[in-house]
C-alpha cells in the first residue's frame, strides 16, 4: 500500500500524483510543494521562530505554553462511506486534551454508521486519542512535527509575500 508524501496517512484507493509522490489529498499536495520551499529556509530563522513559538502562549486560548503539536483523531461514517482523518494543531497540552475528548466524543457518536470501514476504524481512532493522552511531547524541547509545521508555516508566508509583490509591481 502507498502512503502520502506529506502525512505518511496510507493511502487505500485514489489520492493524486506529482511526478513521483503520491498525496493522500489535495490539501496534502498542496503542503507537498510548500514543504519542498520549506526545506529551503535557513535553519537558524527555523530555530529561532521555532523557539519564540513553542515557548511563547497558545493560539488556541493565549494561556502559557509550552506550545507543541498535539494530534487528534477523528472519524464519521454514512453508510457505505467513511472518512477518517489525523488533525494535529499547534496548542498547549490542555487544548490539545480537549481536542482529542471532543475528537474521541465524535467518533464515537458518528464513527460506527458506515460498513465496513466505520466499524473497523472507530475503535481504533479513539484508541488513538486515549493513547494520545500519554503520549505527549516533551515540555523541555520543541518537537520535529512542531518544526515541521511551522516551517510550512513560514514557506506559506514567503509564498503570500511573493504574490502580493507580484501583484503590487
Amino acid at each position: 500500500m502507498a502512503s502520502c508524501a506529506y502525512c505518511n496517512t496510507t493511502i487505500l484507493f485514489g489520492g493524486k500524483k506529482q511526478g513521483d509522490l503520491r498525496f493522500c489529498n489535495a490539501e496534502c499536495e498542496q503542503r507537498g510543494f510548500l514543504m519542498s520551499l520549506a526545506n529551503q529556509i535557513p535553519q537558524r530563522d527555523v530555530d529561532g521562530y521555532v523557539a519564540r513559538v513553542h515557548s511563547g502562549n497558545c493560539p488556541a486560548c493565549d494561556g502559557q505554553g509550552p506550545v507543541d503539536v498535539h494530534t487528534s483523531y477523528r472519524v464519521w461514517s454514512a453508510l457505505l462511506m467513511t472518512s477518517w482523518s489525523s488533525r494535529p494543531a499547534i496548542s498547549c497540552q490542555g487544548c490539545g486534551s480537549k481536542r482529542k475528548i471532543g475528537d474521541a466524543v465524535f467518533s464515537v457518536l458518528l464513527g460506527w454508521w458506515g460498513f465496513p470501514w466505520g466499524l473497523l476504524v472507530t475503535p481504533l481512532q479513539i484508541g488513538r486519542n486515549i493513547l494520545g493522552f500519554f503520549q505527549t511531547p516533551d515540555p523541555a524541547t520543541p518537537s520535529p512535527a512542531l518544526e515541521k509545521m511551522l516551517r510550512l508555516q513560514l514557506a506559506a508566508q514567503v509564498v503570500q509575500d511573493r504574490q502580493q509583490n507580484g501583484a503590487n509591481a
